[in-house]
């Protein structure tokens, strides 16, 4: 097994699950692909000095223009990807940028500031994924940008707990935290207020605004299936969650592995 097949088997990650119903080469390709962005990530969420994160991230900007010394060892087959499939390399190097927003911990003043990071860490990398699965019409960039941003807002919302655990992250605005009365000491606390229960309810309907604007192309349904899968999965988590009324402190969200797996035959029914 190569290494990018270890890191995406080990992560366990809703994304990898949607790569089956991909011919082998593209599997293979979105494989690669993935094992970078989860490379890039835990640089930034490890425990490396800031520095050596920084220069971590600035030897993978090198790496991915031409081969240098010390490289990562994904180095090559991110070069590959991009000759093979003429994707800008300035979409890898926004990814990067994206996850070295963290290396500061995580606090964003309004929207506007988190859609940029979210644009960076999601909308970019289905912008990679869409050229990988055979998209073919221009419509399928505006439906990656808008799925990416209802990706990460999910992600951001069921992750609320685990990111104050880390480093003390809060992904949710600040002025959106002010808009409804929570405190930072709220959710350390994992006081789940009113105040609290109203602001996850508006970050799940703007969420859902970013998924209904996710409209696939009539003539890519079959190269977008593996995308349709993750939106079918990622949008029931949402669901979960708001019937749930957000326990998301202490406690992670998953989907049982059968509606997983409907998900993914649902996806390729719809493709054809």
């Amino acid at each position: 097994m190569s290494e990018a097949q270890e890191i995406t088997r080990a992560s366990g990650s809703n994304l990898a699950l949607a790569f089956v119903v991909l011919p082998r080469e593209r599997r293979q390709d979105c494989i690669d692909f993935y094992a970078f962005c989860r490379t890039v990530d835990d640089i930034a969420d490890g425990n490396l000095p800031r520095a050596e994160k920084s220069a971590a991230l600035d030897l993978w900007r090198r790496a991915l223009v031409a081969p240098c010394a010390d490289e990562p060892p994904l180095a090559a087959a991110q070069r590959r990807l991009i000759e093979k499939h003429h994707l800008p390399v300035e979409y890898f190097h926004e990814i990067i940028a994206g996850v070295e927003m963290d290396l500061d911990g995580a606090s964003y003043a309004t929207w506007e500031d988190l859609h940029l990071y979210c644009h960076r860490v999601a909308s970019v990398v289905g912008l990679i994924s869409i050229e990988l699965f055979g998209a073919r019409d221009p419509a399928a960039q505006t439906y990656a940008k808008n799925l990416g941003l209802a990706l990460q807002l999910t992600n951001i919302l069921r992750d609320v707990g685990e990111d104050l655990a880390n480093e003390g992250r809060i992904y949710l605005p600040t002025d959106d935290l002010a808009k409804f009365n929570v405190t930072r000491e709220d959710l350390t606390a994992g006081r789940r207020t009113e105040g609290f229960l109203a602001l996850m309810d508006a970050t799940a309907d703007r969420a859902e605004d970013y998924y209904r604007a996710s409209l696939v192309p009539r003539t890519d349904r079959r190269a977008l299936a593996a995308s349709e899968i993750m939106k079918d999965v990622y949008h029931r988590l949402l669901a979960k969650m708001r019937r749930d009324r957000w326990r998301v402190f202490g406690h992670r969200y998953r989907l049982s592995k059968f509606t997983k797996l409907l998900a993914v035959f649902r996806g390729w029914l719809r493709s054809w």
